[in-house]
């Protein structure tokens, strides 16, 4: 590469580091607040706070990384426009054209990388987030059984009190309450002990020395049974069967499904390395500044295209979904349409040798 391209290229390129790492800080800020309220309401462990961060950040940065991409082009030439060296460029010969050789060869790498986080690596941190989720409600459910305090499992229909507990995790002194359908129960023992069975997903309460009380709300009749030993399995991995989500997909079990959310999804994956080829081609003729313009002025109108394309991109993703725009056409029209504006921009800023005579 000739010497302006790489100085070109290192100030765009940093530029984007600067912005996206900016907008990154500022979307892992609001992420946590999110997670540690979702950690707070459902007991989640220490240690799934952070990796559910992380792969928040993973499903969101196929976001940031274009609107950091615009911007930093736009802020880079802009300042090559306000403090005249784009002028002094131009005398040497150096326009807009062979600026777009080091902004394209930026926006190739981008494109590269964002076409890796959406086809491979969004797709596997929604399904692990979901597993993580699982995973952490599964062991809360029976993780936080501690003396003195009440706690309800198995979806809600068993309350469980313990009175203290020994060192070596015995509870002592225990109550326990359970609806089974039109029943309820009621179990009073002295000593309970918690075991995990099948990797997980059966939780067994054994408890002894106690008393079981059975009946229906409203009838006289009462069963009561003393017991030296009385084990309650719970099963909390069974949750409810059904499809996985459209997000967590495969991007090739996509590509197969002929099911319009299938593909709305899809094309939604492969628009984001689209976008910021497309992007880095409208920025260079938006980052050209007049004379006297500050360096941040082309900021707000930066700002509101980005806006544009990526409401347009989701209300065609919507429109595909609910039947109304065939696959066929898609995303794809959003594209076209936006590269028909970038070329018309660089037509205003370099017309063709024929368009000015």
């Amino acid at each position: 590469m000739k010497i302006v391209d790489r100085y070109v290229l290192r100030e765009v390129g940093l530029a984007w580091f600067a912005v996206t790492a900016v907008l990154l800080a500022v979307l892992i800020a609001n992420q946590l607040a999110q997670v540690l309220g979702q950690a707070a309401e459902h007991h989640y462990p220490r240690e799934v706070i952070f990796v559910l961060l992380g792969l928040m950040s993973i499903q969101n940065g196929t976001y940031i990384i274009p609107v950091g991409l615009l911007l930093g082009i736009v802020l880079a030439l802009g300042r090559l426009y306000h403090e005249s060296e784009a002028a002094a460029l131009r005398a040497c010969g150096i326009g807009p054209a062979q600026l777009l050789r080091p902004v394209g060869v930026l926006a190739v790498g981008v494109a590269v990388l964002l076409a890796v986080l959406a086809l491979v690596g969004a797709p596997w941190s929604f399904g692990r987030a979901d597993s993580i989720r699982a995973d952490a409600l599964r062991a809360a459910e029976f993780g936080m059984l501690e003396p003195g305090r009440f706690h309800t499992f198995a979806r809600g229909s068993a309350v469980f009190y313990a009175e203290s507990a020994d060192p070596d995790g015995t509870l002592r002194r225990v109550f326990l309450q359970r609806r089974i359908a039109d029943r309820v129960e009621i179990v009073l023992a002295d000593r309970a002990r918690h075991r995990i069975e099948e990797g997980g997903d059966l939780h067994v309460l054994v408890l002894s020395d106690g008393d079981r009380y059975e009946g229906t709300p409203g009838s006289p009749q009462l069963r009561r049974v003393h017991f030296a030993e009385h084990g309650i399995p719970v099963r909390v991995g069974a949750t409810a069967a059904g499809p996985a989500r459209v997000e967590t997909r495969p991007t090739l079990e996509l590509l197969a499904d002929p099911a319009p959310q299938a593909q709305a999804e899809f094309q939604r994956r492969a628009s984001f390395p689209l976008m910021a080829l497309l992007l880095a081609l409208l920025a260079i003729p938006l980052a050209e500044l007049r004379p006297r313009q500050g360096r941040y002025a082309r900021i707000g109108v930066v700002i509101l295209v980005y806006f544009v394309y990526a409401n347009l991109l989701s209300a065609a993703q919507t429109w595909i979904e609910k039947g109304w725009v065939p696959p066929l056409v898609g995303l794809w029209w959003t594209h076209l349409l936006v590269l028909a504006v970038a070329l018309v921009l660089w037509w205003r800023q370099s017309p063709p040798a024929w368009a000015l005579r």
